[in-house]
């Protein structure tokens, strides 16, 4: 995420977070980023998504190593849950996640996506993924960042 991004007040406040699962008013998230959040966050799911390729707010919380867990929409809230991966699969360093075979593997199975799904919201090929998951390349830094 480009530093001044709207959404990197949520990135910051989620990363400098301990807990494991945190629920935030759609008003918190307004107050965190300084700005109001558009009709869609308030009205439809996919705004929420964990897989919106490109999609500045979902880098806000997956770089933090968060997901979504569930949208209330009647009491206007949204509820993170950190990635359930053990210590040796995420590496954070200087705050930021260091991608190996095991964390993109973990990425991938914590949102639910098979190795085709994850290699297309990448813009990768499926066989790519699969090296990376088997240890035979790694992300190039600009895929890092996605």
């Amino acid at each position: 995420m480009k530093e001044g991004s709207k959404y990197q007040p949520l990135l910051e406040f989620l990363r400098g977070s301990d807990q494991d699962e945190i629920t935030l008013s759609f008003v918190e998230i307004e107050t965190l980023i300084k700005d109001t959040l558009p009709n869609s966050a308030k009205s439809k799911r996919a705004w929420w998504s964990n897989r919106s390729k490109g999609a500045l707010q979902a880098s806000a919380w997956i770089e933090a190593v968060y997901r979504v867990e569930d949208v209330d929409f009647d009491k206007q809230c949204v509820t993170f849950r950190k990635f359930t991966t053990t210590s040796e699969q995420v590496q954070i360093v200087d705050g930021k996640v260091v991608w190996n075979s095991k964390s993109i593997k973990a990425l991938r199975l914590q949102i639910g996506l098979t190795q085709a799904e994850f290699a297309q919201e990448l813009g990768v090929r499926q066989q790519t993924v699969s090296e990376w998951e088997n240890g035979i390349y790694e992300p190039t830094r600009s895929k890092s960042k996605h």
